[in-house]
Formats: C-alpha cells, sequence, structure tokens
C-alpha cells in the first residue's frame, strides 16, 4: 500500500470519526430538552415535581402531553424563564432536575439555584451573609424537617417570601454566584443554622421564638 493509500484512509477514518462525535454530541443535546411528544422517567420527574408545587394538576405518567406542557409555561412564566413550554437546561435546573450523565451539568444546576434564591434573599447584604443564606437552605436539606433536595427547600410553600414577592425572577448579582459556590463547597458561616430572618421586617412572632446563633448584616440567624 503507498503512503497517498494511506493517507487517504487516515483521513477518511479521521473523519468518520469526527461524524460520530457530532452525533454524539447532538443526541447529548436533545436528552436534555424535553417538550409535547417526550416520554422516560425525566418526564415523571417533571410532572412530579410541578405538581407538588401546584402548576400542574394532570397525571404523572411519564408523558409531556398538552397538560404537561401547559404546566412547564405555567412555572417558566412564574421564574422569570423564557415560557416556551420546553424543559430545556435551566428549566430543568430551576425545577431541580439534572441529567444523570454530566456530574458537572448537576452541580452547574445546583449553583444557579441557589445563587438565585441567595441574590433574592440577600441582595445587598454583606458577601459572608449571602454565604451563610446559601449555608441554611443546605443546612435544611440534611435536617428531618425539611425536604431533603435543593428545589425542594427552595419551593417549599412558604419557606421563602422572594417566592412569592417576584424577588425570585430578579437579575442574578455576580456575588450570588460566588456565595452559592462557596456553600456548596461547605463554607457555613452560621454553624448549622436552619432558619434567619430580618429584625426590621419580620412579622412573624413565632421565629423570635427560635434560637438565635448569631447576626450577619441585616439578619438574625437561628436553630
Amino acid at each position: 500500500m503507498s503512503i497517498k493509500q494511506k493517507k487517504l484512509i487516515l483521513a477518511i477514518a479521521l473523519l468518520f470519526a469526527v461524524n460520530i462525535l457530532i452525533i454524539a454530541l447532538a443526541q447529548s443535546a436533545e436528552a436534555s430538552l424535553y417538550k409535547r411528544g417526550s416520554t422516560g422517567a425525566t418526564v415523571t420527574e417533571i410532572q412530579t415535581r410541578l405538581k407538588s408545587w401546584g402548576y400542574y394538576t394532570g397525571a404523572v405518567d411519564g408523558i409531556y402531553g398538552s397538560r404537561t406542557e401547559s404546566a412547564v409555561k405555567y412555572f417558566q412564566r412564574t421564574n422569570g424563564l423564557t415560557p416556551d413550554g420546553q424543559a430545556g437546561d435551566k428549566t430543568l435546573a430551576a425545577l431541580g432536575i439534572y441529567e444523570k450523565s454530566s456530574v458537572g451539568s448537576a452541580s452547574d444546576g445546583d449553583v444557579y439555584l441557589l445563587a438565585r434564591l441567595i441574590s433574592a434573599e440577600a441582595r445587598g447584604e454583606p458577601y459572608v451573609g449571602q454565604v451563610a443564606v446559601g449555608a441554611v437552605v443546605l443546612n435544611r436539606i440534611d435536617h428531618p424537617s425539611f425536604p431533603n433536595s435543593l428545589s425542594g427547600v427552595i419551593y417549599q410553600k412558604g419557606a421563602f417570601t422572594c417566592i412569592d414577592d417576584g424577588q425570585f425572577n430578579q437579575p442574578i448579582s455576580d456575588s450570588a454566584y460566588r456565595a452559592a459556590r462557596e456553600a456548596l463547597g461547605g463554607s457555613d458561616p452560621t454553624g448549622g443554622a436552619i432558619y434567619y430572618f430580618n429584625p426590621a421586617t419580620a412579622t412573624s412572632k413565632w421565629i423570635w421564638s427560635r434560637p438565635q446563633m448569631l447576626t450577619i448584616g441585616s439578619h438574625i440567624f437561628c436553630a
């Protein structure tokens, strides 16, 4: 076999490999977009979460039909996302659902969701106070009195006022992203707090009954 023939075979093999890679990447991208007609376990998880938070009233059957699409649009409008009815990366992250095949995606989704909460709840607070708010969210995941997932804690009914007053939908500050990463990395300036409140605006008498641990910025952190 001549050198010219060997080069031709090598070029064909390389082209084939590139095509395989492109197809694989395309399939991976498609796997993270769920829309009408999609089916499977992730669709079931989407329906379950939307139903538990009051966005969806249909059957949890793993079939992405018109009712699921409408519920996704409702969730997207409420949470400042493009209401296209399709569950792509941002919508999945807001729901707290991450593709299990990609650890990086899960990590990015956690940061995105926690940063939104920190930015809404602690905008204007010192940086350490923003980390502290993130730590409270994570401490709740491990506490038996709260849901055991990040999205479950954040979207728990009545848990955070920013979900109801629209602050959760505002742009995320850069410092909130940094604070989220630090909290997710294990930093906890509160030493294990599971509640916090602003004494200047708190209307609940119950929150004052919680054992107070420390004050950071405008927030008192409690056990």
